[in-house]
């Protein structure tokens, strides 16, 4: 090999690790932090699927049991936002529970930092507790539909709104 080729090539791979040192000594604060959920939903997974495929696919999961549960009235407790906010939404060390939109809640700790916007919450119940439990609605104020779950004692088990 001539010296010239040699010093290029070192040349070459000295640039490319200069370049690189910037990422690997500042990758950690780049990322964003992930709470940990409480428990596993199975000790093979983690989750309720494994974790690479939930990182991936959880929104299709989300929509398609959100179609199954709006259009076809089917209710299944595998893909449910509220099990979902039930495990991985946990309290602070003064018991409260931080809100969406916040780096700390588990949905926008990810989507803040992707820059993703989403609507789950101008619906749905942002903490572990029911989206009615909070409530004092009449029937005849509940959107069409939604009069059987006013309380507690009557939604299905673990499948709050």
């Amino acid at each position: 090999m001539s010296v010239g080729l040699y010093k290029k090539k070192l040349s070459l791979l000295l640039a490319g690790l200069i370049l690189t040192l910037p990422l690997s000594l500042f990758a950690e604060g780049i990322l964003p932090t992930v709470p940990k959920a409480k428990a596993k939903a199975t000790a093979e997974y983690g989750c309720v699927n494994p974790v690479a495929d939930m990182r991936r696919n959880h929104m299709k999961y989300l929509l398609h049991h959100r179609d199954q549960t709006m259009h076809k009235g089917i209710r299944t407790k595998k893909y449910s936002l509220a099990k979902c906010i039930a495990c991985h939404v946990t309290p602070d060390k003064n018991g409260k529970y931080p809100k969406f939109g916040d780096n700390d809640f588990f949905c926008s700790s990810c989507h803040n930092y992707a820059a993703v916007t989403i609507d789950c919450f101008q619906c749905h119940n942002d903490n572990p507790k029911s989206a009615y439990s909070s409530l004092n609605l009449n029937r005849q104020s509940l959107p069409e539909g939604h009069e059987k779950f006013t309380s507690n004692d009557t939604l299905p088990s673990g499948d709050a709104k």
